[in-house]
């Protein structure tokens, strides 16, 4: 027999037991993240070592060979290659989640929250390194650790708890997007300062000015090509297709990000949130999740090996030291930064108990420190430890923080009443808060900023690629001619829009006609910084090819301006550029926009033929029970549709001929007023005493939506019979409108033509797969 690699039999180890353990941890209600940690902890060294020790001291010495037959991994460096996947997928997964839009839609509440607490747990973890002897960048990993809630975790505790809907709740989930970002920034701030072992504020500017640099070239740039291509070729982008694309993006970011000496992580965050504004980010996000949950595991599991029984008792203290900074630390910020957002004292403490615990991106964290060789191992299981510990203590935490609000209010002075009550109605900001000028400087300086950074690209590419490329091959005056074209030809419809967007804009033409000379002279001013600006990137392109003629060169400088402004061309092209750019990034919004109006139309529709949802009890003394519904006949005695029986905990979708009818079943029909009153009249002759229920309780409810059988669907010609839609989907077809007529009068026999607007009736989650089953059984 062929010897198997360790890594396959490594991974069924892995796998296998994680499975166990997180059934297990289900079953106990504990989060599925500590399982894998379990799981980690009994196929790593540290379970055997503890047996070890278990067996030398009980006498059991004899038994020690026993050991050698208890499985464990192997291959070490393997897994941990597969977990450092597992962090590209979980940032990836991340970011299609995240969106920067969303991040403008959580506000100054959890901006300023977020910022006061992370800020605070840093300073405090790297003092409480610096105490305890450590090592500097041991501190700084320490504070960054300890800045990290779980959203996992929270999450998990939430739902539990039902305290999705509370208003502190909405503010934690918004701490936790601005967290996210902040952790992709703070991970690409660590990994620089652990490389150049330099922590100096000109070195932290330069690379977080680097960083901007880079993330708004990457999403403008992902947001102008991505969406289009996506749009393009939606027709060949089937599942397998749409995953492998998704996945290739991802990774091909991933190699970008670390050429340009960032982390992986930020590269497959970055792709997340780029593929996230797209109109097929929930579908990528529904195939990414299967490699997120599997490399994910890995990556949890590959935590638990880490942990060493001996560094824990060693380190105890240590442990139980960093548990109080985080539980008393992590409460007491959040709360203070809740409350300096302008939100009331229960809210803030609320929040501020709810995030009372660290978790994944602390690991993620410690495994980049192991990974750059700048922060010691024994530092590794410590955090496992006190996540471990203070996930455990999260939902008594947010049970008892109204106790502790309780506390507080009866404490306070009554001069701080204030303090109770909170801010919030700051939050609210009248429109005469914008001014004039203020509106006109955002979007000024918004615009400058992106097109400035584009321009700055190009020169950058072009410096590295095409100009060495032309010199090299055209001889040398004309060379460097033909290099300066080119560069300045691609640069020239975002330096256009440098200088002239916004001049035509309500407000500025709002100031300029004002009588005050201030806005007539600042105006001009902007106008000039702006043109500076462009000027300068004109003159870093042609000076270095012509270093003789300087003063040549800022006389020609003026003269591209000045033709760059009034080129029609560049002109055109500057607008097209970001009319496609605005309406790839709000692509996804317009389609959900259109999809509302589509099913507003269609509820008018429905309205308009007095056609809806009514469910019936059916008595036990009921002349109408034991019978079929073949035999009963309801669709061509009274045009009603039976759509679903619901008999106790058992539901019957889309029932066919051959269905019974018992005693206490409830049924669920579909028709007009007309046809469901002669219904109740037929029911009544069978019964004495029958009334008509409201069928919005049900956990799945029934419902009534539309599909559209287009000019190339395979459903062209064929009858309901043939296509044995019934089956396939679980749905009902009720009515076709077909130029502009509604057929009420449908059989089995019915033929499907093109343009065709199909009623189908049945559980929503159904319905939403109509389409997509019927094709998968063509």
């Amino acid at each position: 027999m062929a010897h198997l690699p360790d890594l396959i039999s490594d991974l069924a180890l892995i796998l296998i037991v994680a499975g166990v353990v997180t059934i297990l941890f289900k079953w106990l209600k504990q989060p599925v993240v500590l399982g894998y940690i379990v799981a980690g902890f009994f196929v790593g060294t540290g379970f055997v070592d503890v047996l070890k020790e278990i067996f030398t001291n009980t006498g059991g010495g004899k038994y020690l060979s026993l050991i050698n037959y208890y499985p464990q991994v192997l291959d070490t460096s393997s897994i941990h290659t597969w977990s450092e996947i597992g962090v590209i997928f979980l940032l990836f997964a991340l970011g299609l989640e995240f969106s920067f839009k969303k991040l403008m839609e959580v506000g100054g509440t959890a901006s300023i929250a977020t910022i006061i607490n992370m800020g605070s747990m840093i300073v405090i973890g790297y003092i409480v390194g610096q105490l305890l002897g450590w090592s500097q960048m041991n501190s700084i990993f320490l504070g960054g650790m300890l800045s990290m809630s779980s959203t996992t975790i929270i999450i998990k505790a939430f739902n539990d708890m039902g305290l999705q809907k509370k208003k502190f709740a909405s503010i934690v989930f918004g701490m936790l997007i601005v967290e996210d970002l902040a952790a992709i920034l703070m991970m690409v701030l660590l990994s620089t300062v652990a490389q150049s072992h330099n922590v100096g504020g000109m070195v932290l500017l330069d690379n977080v000015l680097k960083l901007i640099f880079f993330m708004m070239i990457w999403f403008v740039g992902g947001i102008y090509l991505i969406p289009t291509f996506l749009k393009k070729f939606k027709s060949y982008l089937n599942d397998e297709t749409l995953l492998i694309i998704a996945v290739g993006l991802c990774l091909g970011m991933v190699l970008f990000a670390n050429f340009v000496n960032f982390s992986s992580a930020l590269g497959a965050f970055i792709m997340g949130s780029i593929l996230a504004e797209t109109i097929e980010a929930k579908r990528i996000e529904h195939l990414i999740e299967p490699l997120k949950n599997l490399f994910g595991a890995v990556f949890f599991v590959s935590v638990g090996m880490m942990i060493a029984p001996a560094v824990l008792v060693e380190h105890a203290g240590t442990i139980l030291l960093l548990t109080v900074i985080v539980l008393i630390g992590r409460i007491i910020f959040a709360t203070i930064g809740v409350s300096a957002s302008g939100q009331g004292l229960k809210v803030a403490v609320q929040s501020g108990f709810s995030l009372a615990q660290i978790g994944e991106f602390s690991f993620i964290i410690a495994t980049l420190g192991i990974s750059l060789g700048v922060m010691d191992a024994f530092l590794y299981p410590v955090i496992v430890a006190v996540s471990v510990i203070t996930t455990f203590t999260t939902p008594y935490c947010i049970k008892y923080s109204t106790n502790a609000y309780s506390f507080l209010e009866k404490h306070i002075p009554s001069k701080w009443d204030k303090l109770i009550t909170g801010y919030a109605s700051a939050n609210y900001k009248s429109i005469n808060d914008q001014t004039t000028w203020n509106k006109l400087l955002k979007s000024i300086l918004s615009s400058v900023a992106v097109y400035f950074c584009i321009s700055v690209a190009i020169l950058l590419i072009c410096n590295k690629s095409v100009i060495p490329f032309v010199t090299s091959n055209v001889p040398d005056v004309w060379g460097r001619i033909l290099s300066a074209a080119i560069t300045l030809t691609l640069m020239a419809p975002f330096m256009r829009a440098i200088i002239m967007k916004k001049n035509r804009s309500k407000e500025f033409r709002e100031l300029w006609s004002d009588d005050k000379h201030f806005n007539k002279g600042a105006l001009i001013s902007l106008l000039v910084f702006r043109t500076a600006l462009c000027m300068l990137l004109i003159l870093i392109v042609l000076i270095p090819l012509f270093p003789s003629a300087t003063v040549l060169m800022v006389i020609i400088s003026l003269a591209i301006i000045i033709f760059i402004i009034y080129s029609q061309g560049f002109k055109n092209q500057s607008r097209r550029m970001e009319a496609r750019f605005l309406e790839n990034l709000n692509m996804k919004e317009v389609a959900e926009a259109e999809k509302q109006s589509i099913r507003k139309e269609f509820a008018n529709d429905l309205l308009s033929k007095n056609v809806h949802i009514e469910d019936y009890d059916i008595p036990q003394n009921s002349d109408i029970v034991g019978k079929t519904l073949r035999d009963l006949n309801f669709k061509q005695k009274t045009g009603v549709n039976i759509v679903r029986i619901i008999r106790g905990s058992q539901k019957i979708n889309i029932p066919d001929g051959n269905e019974y009818l018992f005693p206490m079943d409830k049924i669920v029909v579909i028709g007009s007023d007309d046809e469901l009153q002669t219904f109740e009249q037929m029911i009544d002759r069978h019964h004495g005493n029958e009334t008509a229920n409201d069928t919005s309780s049900d956990e799945e409810y029934i419902d009534m939506s539309q599909y559209i059988v287009e000019n190339d669907s395979f459903m062209i010609g064929k009858s309901i019979r043939e296509l044995n839609i019934r089956e396939k989907t679980e749905c009902m077809i009720i009515a076709i409108d077909r130029d502009e007529q509604a057929i009420m009068d449908i059989n089995a026999d019915t033929v499907l033509m093109v343009d065709d607007v199909l009623w189908i009736a049945g559980e929503v989650s159904k319905m939403e797969k109509f389409g997509e089953n019927m094709e998968k059984t063509s």
